[in-house]
């Protein structure tokens, strides 16, 4: 059979077979196809050349660029700010209050006997006490020089226990009212301040000095003052 003869042949029975195409696009050049002409493609997406072709002229999805893969920024790290170390709080003694009583006001020249407007002092004082925390009372009492050193300590005395018994009247707790007197020994007059012997001039230069300290120890809540 010549040539011609085998060409001529080959182009007819490629024309029976049916699915074929007897010139393959030009897209698909090069690459393995299906009996529809398609393109063949693994699972992944890959596709088969053949041998003897070196540059595929398809224009396919075979010489398609990957796509890029988007990877999404990451998201920020957010870093919780740890706790503030717990301060230690360090229990303060309360400081003790302290209100100065004139021993004039609250009693007549050298007497221990409560005034009606002593009384009316010492009320205002319940009356703050009923909204305080306190520990202890202290009253006590102070005199001026005029007199002997034992007389004053007496005198002293019983002004604070005068006091004391009528804060307690007040349902003030007795047992927390400590009473004390300390005569002529701490005067808050300064030496030279009252010169001269006993007079009305004197004595009124010497009133700071008759008085009664009331001192609340532990004392957290107080308002107000005499």
């Amino acid at each position: 059979m010549t040539i011609n003869k085998k060409l001529m042949f080959a182009a007819v029975a490629a024309a029976l077979l049916p699915g074929v195409s007897i010139a393959q696009d030009v897209r698909t050049e090069g690459y393995l196809t299906d009996t529809t002409g398609r393109i063949v493609m693994s699972g992944t997406n890959l596709c088969w050349r053949h041998r003897d072709m070196d540059m595929p002229s398809a224009t396919g999805p075979c010489e398609m660029k990957a796509p890029v893969a988007i990877i999404p920024a990451a998201a920020p790290i957010i870093v919780a700010a740890k706790p503030a170390a717990p301060v230690a709080k360090v229990a303060q003694k309360p400081v003790p209050q302290k209100i100065s009583f004139s021993g004039d006001a609250l009693f007549a020249f050298d007497k221990s006997m409560l005034k009606p407007e002593g009384r009316v002092l010492l009320d205002g004082l319940v009356t703050q006490l009923s909204g305080a925390t306190y520990d202890n009372i202290q009253a006590t009492g102070h005199t001026d020089r005029f007199g002997s050193s034992a007389y004053n300590q007496k005198l002293s005395e019983r002004r604070a226990n005068a006091v004391k018994d009528y804060l307690a009247s007040k349902d003030v707790m007795a047992s927390r009212i400590d009473a004390q007197g300390k005569g002529e020994t701490q005067p808050v007059t300064k030496a030279g301040d009252c010169k001269g012997a006993k007079s009305a001039k004197v004595i009124a230069c010497l009133q700071p000095d008759r008085r009664v300290d009331i001192e609340m120890t532990g004392a957290k809540t107080v308002t107000g003052s005499l």
